[in-house]
């Protein structure tokens, strides 16, 4: 008699109470399969579009900073050979190019994806950052535990120090640059200030390859929010050098030219 009353209350309470007994066990337990692998990224890796390429899905990135302690800054000074163009890298600090904070965004992967961003930046050596260098700069936490990553260019792709990394026949495009600063608006507008503040070895060998250059509202709809930023971004440096940003005739002539006035001068 006893144990048919304690089944039945057992029965109503598991049917009937709003708080499920068995819903406690659930309390401080974490969901399986947590990543464990985190990149930092710090140029077109910013652009979730550009990271769906590769990890083939979108991924949940957070707005972090890397100290200025990991001793680099970011600046244009990876040759992309075959393709012609110079890309974002970092570049260890000297007395006369000293570290700076490095904005960026972190990303979890799992293995395969992290073997494919490394397929992606085979130009580059993947190496650790510690997480006490990095620190969330928005609402959402950092990861309390984790290996952190980031792509550091190979030697062999790195472009010569001095006043113009880029060249002539490794420019900065802006498909590229709009790839980059797109990215970093994903998380706000002082955030993509803070990249170009942060961003060195602007050149003066700028071609403006978007489609249609001259009407650019035809093919790319939000080029007003990337140039109002370029053509304001505190680095004296960089606003000199937007202004001579040239579309692809005017390149193609201001090469020729220059290229010409050097052999007459060797003649």
């Amino acid at each position: 008699m006893v144990l048919r009353h304690f089944f039945t209350l057992f029965l109503f309470l598991l049917l009937f109470s709003p708080h499920p007994l068995i819903a406690d066990s659930y309390w401080q337990q974490k969901l399986p399969d947590q990543p464990m692998d985190f990149i930092f990224g710090y140029g077109s890796l910013m652009n979730s579009e550009s990271r769906k390429s590769t990890a083939g899905r979108m991924t949940v990135a957070i707005p972090v900073r890397i100290s200025a302690a990991f001793g680099y800054r970011r600046a244009w000074v990876f040759r992309a050979g075959s393709m012609g163009f110079t890309a974002l890298g970092l570049e260890k600090e000297t007395p006369q190019a000293p570290a700076s904070t490095i904005n960026g965004v972190i990303y979890p992967v799992n293995d395969q994806e992290l073997a494919a961003f490394d397929k992606r930046e085979s130009g580059y050596d993947r190496v650790a950052v510690p997480l006490e260098q990095i620190e969330a700069v928005g609402w959402l936490p950092l990861p309390k535990q984790g290996r952190f990553w980031l792509y550091l260019p190979k030697v062999s792709t790195l472009a010569k120090r001095g006043a113009h990394r880029a060249s002539a026949s490794h420019p900065l495009v802006q498909s590229y640059i709009d790839l980059c600063v797109r990215g970093a608006l994903e998380h706000g507008e002082a955030f993509a200030e803070e990249f170009l503040q942060t961003t060195y070895g602007w050149s003066r060998w700028w071609l403006n390859d978007r489609q249609q250059p001259r009407r650019p509202w035809v093919h790319q709809k939000w080029f007003r929010s990337v140039d109002k930023l370029l053509k304001r971004f505190p680095q004296d440096e960089a606003r000199r050098t937007y202004a001579q940003r040239k579309r692809p005739v005017e390149f193609a002539m201001q090469r020729m030219t220059e290229g010409r006035d050097r052999k007459f001068h060797a003649e």
